[in-house]
């Protein structure tokens, strides 16, 4: 088990209790499932005004950002060209709930089949950005706040729908 994994995707630190960063990443990931559970299908086509995407669109949008992050660590080349062709992505808070846990699934996977060597010293060369290329600690960091951002965005449109931000939402995002 390498160090990156140990630090986010830890089974429990010697004395009973997970490393420091552990519970915060876990947190991170509920946040996406607490949104998945106040939203309706109907939610998903909600476009706050101006040249917004419909917040399926930026769910989508999230999970294609997971996507590059996984290929990265698995190809330690990462670009953010996917897109996700399924329609239901956009439309259908099942779908998109289940293609978030499979990419989570995926992300604990790519991480825990990285090598210790790879994990301190392979960086992932991110080329849509030419010349930055972090070591896999620093994607997970990146990641984390790709997730952020896309939590405060999606907060806009909560409070736009008139939906109650989950506790959690309320502190860590607003």
């Amino acid at each position: 088990m390498n160090s990156v994994f140990r630090e986010y995707f830890p089974i429990t630190a010697p004395s009973g209790r997970a490393p420091s960063l552990a519970p915060f990443f876990r947190g991170y990931q509920a946040m996406r499932a607490q949104l998945m559970e106040i939203l309706s299908d109907a939610d998903l086509g909600y476009r706050v005004e101006g040249a917004n995407p419909s917040l399926g669109a930026l769910c989508r949008e999230m999970g294609e950002i997971e996507r590059a992050y996984i290929d990265g660590f698995t190809t330690f080349g990462q670009d953010f060209g996917y897109r996700n062709a399924d329609p239901r992505i956009e439309t259908s808070v099942a779908a998109l709930s289940a293609w978030y846990t499979e990419l989570d699934k995926e992300l604990k996977a790519a991480i825990e089949d990285l090598s210790e060597d790879d994990a301190a010293n392979h960086p992932v060369d991110r080329r849509d950005f030419p010349g930055f290329a972090p070591l896999p600690r620093v994607q997970m960091d990146l990641y984390k706040e790709a997730l952020l951002i896309f939590y405060s965005k999606a907060s806009v449109y909560l409070r736009a729908l008139g939906k109650t931000l989950p506790q959690q939402w309320q502190e860590w995002i607003w």
